[in-house]
């Protein structure tokens, strides 16, 4: 995209990146089509978060596919940077399952006034205020981290 500034997505140097939890977005390069949300591609998506989580590359407590993006609660280990991490992941899912990502994602670091209920309600109601399914158990595209997540 012309013109378009990418982010820094460096964490200040005043915090400890493996301590803080970021909230991730990655959006396909055509929005309003689903891309994401069918049964192979959903499925292999969540499967290569689990991955790379089981490899250490990455610590996942929330990940939620979407038809046209991707939201995620992650940490990051302090010796893989953020912008390495989701750029690898995404140039992998791309070249595997042909998805066409937008150029740079999103991220916002969860600050101590932030709760992360909150933010993780706000990811696992998306598909519901989309009008995708009326409950928001109903969709089968998320993942959340074994022992993590409240009500398993």
């Amino acid at each position: 995209m012309i013109g378009r500034k990418l982010l820094p997505h460096a964490p200040p140097l005043s915090i400890d990146p493996t301590r803080e939890i970021w909230f991730i977005t990655v959006c396909c390069k055509r929005r309003g089509e689903n891309e994401l949300a069918t049964p192979e591609t959903g499925k292999a998506l969540i499967e290569s978060v689990k991955y790379r989580w089981e490899l250490g590359h990455w610590h996942p407590f929330l990940f939620l596919v979407m038809p046209d993006h991707c939201h995620a609660l992650i940490s990051f280990p302090q010796e893989r940077s953020i912008r390495r991490t989701v750029s690898d992941w995404k140039r992998w899912t791309a070249s595997r399952l042909d998805i066409e990502w937008q150029i740079d994602f999103f991220d916002h670091r969860l600050r101590d006034e932030e709760s992360y209920s909150e933010k993780a309600a706000y990811i696992v109601e998306n598909p519901v205020r989309a009008g995708l399914v009326s409950d928001a158990a109903a969709w089968p595209y998320v993942w959340r981290a074994p022992g993590i997540w409240a009500g398993e």
